[in-house]
């Protein structure tokens, strides 16, 4: 009786609602503590005077110095645009095309499966650019972070290394043709291509490079379902699937091969990084 009796208003009391469907007193008290003292806490703050969050100092030399919140509102930035710096400025395209291809060659279906290729993809990734983090971290992480040089010129010398990286990887056609597109045939060198023109001109470069290095992955594994797709025609079992019987042999020579490294290797050795 004694359960029975106090069970359901101690429920509701949990919950938050009292026996008769109204909010519990104790739960509304509560929340009229927490929103007084949010709003305690936040007016002085918003109401100090002389405070600006956003501010932009410059120095007698004519350097400019940015607040905190300038700074964390950059970096913020930069990570959502993480993705696609990663795409277009790096050695990931190719990579994971690449792979992306030879698991086709190979038939296995998903087999590695996306996460592996894209984990493969990204370390591969790393350690072919690590030259190019290298130095920016030398010329540029390191002496913002000391306070010797100031954002834009950190900013510059961190887009150096990687417009080397990719100038080296372009191909003078691709880059020629963005020029003409764009109608800046005033350009003396390469060293004056902007990043705008010098960006698309990489990626196609990167896609005509990776479909090349497909074709050629494609070649030894094709001729073995030809091989194969033959037999099977010329002992009447058409009824049997080539792919399902070319399959052991492929994955048998890709190890016996080791593949794996050949592979790694190869991507590793396309890219001219100085």
């Amino acid at each position: 009786m004694y359960f029975s009796f106090y069970a359901p208003e101690g429920i509701h009391a949990l919950e938050g609602i009292s026996a008769n469907g109204n909010p519990s007193p104790m739960i509304t008290r509560l929340l009229f503590l927490v929103i007084l003292a949010f709003l305690l806490s936040t007016t002085p703050t918003l109401a100090a005077p002389g405070i600006d969050a956003v501010t932009v100092t410059t120095t007698p030399q004519g350097v400019q110095s940015y607040s905190v919140t300038i700074q964390i509102l950059a970096l913020m930035t930069l990570l959502t645009l993480l993705p696609s710096l990663l795409l277009a400025m790096t050695s990931f395209t190719r990579i994971m095309i690449v792979l992306s291809l030879l698991r086709q060659a190979l038939g296995t279906g998903q087999a590695p499966s996306n996460q592996i290729l894209l984990g493969l993809s990204l370390f591969l990734t790393i350690f072919i650019m690590m030259p190019v983090f290298d130095k920016v971290n030398t010329d540029a992480v390191q002496p913002y972070l000391e306070e010797k040089i100031d954002p834009p010129t950190a900013l510059k010398k961190a887009s150096e290394p990687f417009r080397l990286f990719m100038l080296k990887q372009t191909r003078e056609a691709d880059l020629e043709m963005f020029i003409r597109i764009s109608g800046k045939a005033e350009l003396q060198s390469a060293d004056d291509v902007p990043f705008s023109l010098l960006l698309p001109a990489f990626v196609t470069s990167e896609l005509k490079t990776a479909f090349q290095i497909g074709f050629i992955i494609f070649l030894p594994f094709l001729i073995i379902d030809l091989v194969v797709s033959s037999v099977l025609m010329s002992m009447g079992m058409m009824m049997l699937s080539p792919m399902v019987v070319s399959l052991p042999f492929k994955i048998m020579l890709f190890v016996l091969a080791d593949g794996w490294s050949l592979i790694m290797e190869m991507l590793a050795a396309s890219f001219y990084v100085s």
